[in-house]
């Protein structure tokens, strides 16, 4: 089984939040988990929901803050071993191309 999450974590403040997302992003590398991060947040692959749920309360925890957000997405489809890439190409695959503007590949 893989279940996927979807993270995004960042402290409320008006100022930039690059070096704490980054800190999220580092306290991930203690835990057997994939992981791909974009602009928006980052995408989380493991193969039991405990350690997903670990490894998101340690990038919890790993930003400093007075108050910080954290908005987590999971799929966890049970009867199947799929993973990120996977659901991506099948989008690509009924596309005909890949799944972004930059069309160069």
């Amino acid at each position: 089984m893989t279940v996927i999450g979807f993270l995004s974590t960042a402290p409320a403040t008006e100022d930039s939040m690059a070096e704490d997302v980054a800190n999220a992003v580092d306290a991930l590398e203690d835990f057997d988990v994939e992981y791909e991060t974009g602009p928006m947040g980052t995408t989380i692959e493991a193969a039991e929901i405990g350690e997903l749920l670990d490894a998101v309360q340690a990038a919890h925890e790993a930003v400093d803050g007075d108050r910080v957000s954290t908005f987590l997405k999971i799929d966890d489809k049970r009867s199947s071993d799929g993973d990120a890439a996977a659901k991506v190409e099948a989008v690509e695959a009924h596309l005909g191309r890949k799944a972004s503007s930059d069309r160069s590949e």
